[in-house]
């Protein structure tokens, strides 16, 4: 099963989905509007008769909305399928977004090729180079395209709208479509560079810490523990003592409310333990505004991480633009300032279905971790889950198992599933029962 938003519905033609899809109802009205006919594909049926590599996945911010606009009917006059992802308007737009979305498409074999469009083209190359199995290259001339394919195999072309008049960019994209790649001695160079992206880019699969001494620095345990107080009733003496701990042992943050993090922040000075706090908490029902207010205070008072509740009652709603936007306007407040955002999901309130939706509009929302539970809800984290989310979510994104978590045994299952982070506030027993 897969959801379908209004981001996936092209500017016309078709749209193939999976059997069982579910369209949130913006996505259904826009389909209706642009007289998209959908196309549902049963278990086993074949992939779009257009072979991949003839797909072109093309993407532009609002600054290079023209461009692609231009840029299309010569696409298709070669013979090729554009992949429209978007801006359609030129209303202000992230370009990141925007190369992650035509990357993602090329990296997963949809897509032969890639072209993205924004003012100079620099910040969608570096974006899309993020992504894995992607060559991305900023062309401005036609020598330049055709070194980009012979010598690097580029399977991205990212163009500036503010350098390029349309003809140039035309010359640049038929060059660079046109030209193969060399092969030869260009291609022991492009292995190398495959080996330095999979070097740094492989994710550590989850592990069960191995036992190491209290006190100052409590090994691997210690690291992926946020030392959690979020007891409304939690004094400034509670809160120091927290912070004290955390030096103490080296936990990977101290989780508190809003209102206690500039203490924190000024306990923690100097330490490696970050700040994390709440947003939105604990039952994820207020305004998109105000967790982005909330967000953006906590930040500037000291905090480098927020978990935000989902908007639950929307997700049941199966409103599932409203919850994505919701988590990406939090997520950019966040990303803006370094710090990274994770997406409580309450899971005990969620069927298995909708934790895996969940999951995915988080990820697609460019959250950084999906965490179970407030620890305020009707259950708190279980080890079913932990395996559900990082299914998922797959290797590279963070999940944080929060909730009921009191003893090691606790902390070892949670881990072994997948957890890569774990809320608690019974963190100072976890970690000295695993030195004993």
């Amino acid at each position: 099963m897969r959801w379908v938003t209004s981001e996936d519905v092209p500017r016309s033609g078709e749209l193939r989905v999976p059997a069982g899809a579910i369209f949130t109802p913006s996505a259904r009205e826009l389909a209706e509007a642009r007289a998209i006919r959908i196309v549902e594909l049963r278990d086993g049926q074949a992939a779009p008769a257009t072979p991949p590599e003839k797909v072109v996945a093309l993407g532009a911010d609002h600054g290079g909305f023209r461009l692609k606009e231009t840029l299309k009917p010569l696409l298709a006059a070669l013979g090729l399928e554009v992949r429209d992802i978007g801006v359609f308007d030129e209303k202000p737009a992230d370009y990141p977004d925007i190369a992650q979305k035509v990357a993602e498409l090329v990296a997963r074999g949809e897509a032969g090729r890639g072209v993205i469009i924004d003012g100079a083209g620099i910040g969608s190359s570096i974006a899309a180079n993020k992504v894995s199995g992607i060559r991305a290259a900023l062309c401005y001339d036609r020598a330049s395209a055709r070194n980009s394919r012979e010598h690097n195999n580029s399977n991205v072309l990212t163009l500036g709208a503010r350098l390029l008049t349309a003809g140039q960019a035309e010359e640049v994209l038929r060059t660079w479509l046109g030209t193969p790649f060399a092969g030869g001695r260009h291609a022991a160079r492009v292995e190398k560079i495959a080996r330095i992206e999979e070097r740094y880019s492989r994710a550590p699969q989850p592990v069960v810490p191995e036992p190491r001494p209290s006190g100052s620095g409590s090994g691997p345990i210690a690291s992926l523990i946020d030392h959690t107080m979020l007891r409304p009733e939690a004094t400034r003496a509670d809160i120091i003592k927290l912070c004290g701990e955390a030096r103490q042992y080296g936990f990977a943050t101290v989780c508190i409310n809003p209102y206690w993090v500039p203490l924190a922040a000024s306990e923690l000075a100097g330490t490696a333990v970050k700040v994390c706090t709440v947003a939105g908490f604990p039952l994820g029902a207020t305004s998109t505004e105000a967790k982005v207010a909330e967000a953006a205070a906590a930040l500037r008072a000291g905090a480098r991480e927020i978990d935000m509740v989902i908007n639950v009652g929307a997700l049941r709603s199966g409103d599932f633009d409203t919850v994505k936007l919701d988590i990406q306007a939090v997520a950019r407040v966040c990303h803006d300032a370094g710090a990274i955002v994770k997406v409580i999901l309450e899971t005990a309130l969620l069927d298995d279905a909708q934790k895996t939706a969940a999951c995915g509009l988080a990820q697609a929302a460019g959250a950084d971790f999906v965490k179970t539970s407030t620890g305020f809800g009707p259950a708190g984290a279980t080890v079913q889950d932990i395996v559900l989310m990082r299914h998922a979510v797959g290797p590279r994104m963070g999940v944080k198992a929060a909730g009921g978590i009191r003893t090691l045994d606790d902390f070892r299952a949670m881990v072994a599933a997948g957890a890569s982070r774990v809320g608690a506030s019974a963190s100072v027993k976890i970690v000295e029962a695993a030195g004993k």
